[in-house]
């Protein structure tokens, strides 16, 4: 049985078709991702599974309850991150959690009792009775997050949950992740971080436009709709547009972007050849990842 089941999902705010015919399913206990540019119909497509916005078309079903109908019942046992963090400012690391698990229904002994697991769990041991405002957006990150599951929900919603954040705090947030997976929780993750995708998705699917455009998991995705090998060049624009040519002479794929190209290929040993002789050029050469599927579907054009 799946956690979350979605079929033909429709949404529109006025002319505009945010969300065209989506099909969805995530299995319990899998981190799944929904990727897709700025405006491709992500945050619609969570807040319409959560039921807080309501369809046009389709069907949902979270946790086996019909989704707007029963959206509340299913909500008990949901954990939502949002974008933003809305910590109450006002309130204590402690205060927070009190007040955000009396929504749940849960009684303050029992929310003081989970205090410390969740504290610990978000490394803000000992941080109980600081004020919002002391913290790092790390820590309030953290937080958040600790927030989400003082009820002990089955599935966590996250909208973005590390953008913004240094590496030592990602990295940690990705600990925390992988950990709850391990214990059996299911995660649904949007984000724009693709190394974050690649390393704690089990599947995904990517958005554009509305549409579900491609799904899979990250190693499948790669290896279905890209080269495995990838060269990056950049230099004076004339040794630039030279190389070019010896590139797709090798029977390379070679995409132009700005002062930089990118060379796409099964076997590189002839492009990285040629670059010998142009020791003016800088190049680096790595795998084929899930960014270069993402860029090569949705595009590089900026989205706002």
């Amino acid at each position: 049985m799946s956690v979350l089941d979605v079929r033909a999902l429709r949404k529109s705010f006025g002319a505009l078709e945010v969300v065209r015919g989506v099909d969805l399913g995530v299995a319990p206990g899998e981190c799944f991702g929904l990727l897709g540019p700025n405006g491709a119909g992500k945050t619609t497509t969570l807040r319409l599974c959560l039921g807080l916005i309501a369809p046009d078309g389709g069907d949902i079903e979270l946790l086996g309850e019909p989704v707007p109908r029963r959206a509340r019942e299913a909500r008990l046992r949901i954990g939502v991150v949002p974008q933003s963090d809305n910590l109450d400012p006002d309130f204590t690391v402690a205060e927070n959690l009190l007040v955000y698990g009396r929504y749940f229904g849960l009684a303050p002994r029992e929310v003081r009792a989970r205090t410390g697991p969740l504290l610990e769990f978000a490394g803000l041991t000992g941080r109980e009775g600081a004020k919002i405002n002391t913290l790092s957006g790390g820590m309030k990150r953290r937080l958040t997050l600790a927030r989400a599951l003082v009820n002990d929900p089955q599935v966590l919603f996250l909208d973005e949950p590390t953008t913004g954040l240094d590496p030592q705090a990602r990295h940690l947030i990705w600990e925390r992740m992988r950990r709850l997976t391990a214990q059996g929780k299911t995660l649904i993750l949007t984000t724009h971080h693709m190394e974050e995708a690649e390393r704690l998705c089990q599947r995904l699917a990517i958005m554009d436009h509305g549409r579900i455009i491609a799904s899979g998991s990250p190693r499948a995705l790669i290896a279905q709709h890209i080269e495995p090998q990838v060269v990056e060049v950049h230099g004076p624009a004339p040794a630039v547009e030279a190389w070019m040519a010896l590139a797709r002479a090798a029977a390379a794929r070679v995409e132009r972007v700005g002062d930089t190209v990118f060379c796409y290929a099964d076997e590189v040993d002839g492009p990285l050849g040629t670059l010998a002789g142009h020791p003016e050029l800088a190049y680096l050469h790595r795998p084929a990842s899930l960014e270069d599927v993402f860029l090569k579907l949705t595009g590089r054009d900026l989205r706002d």
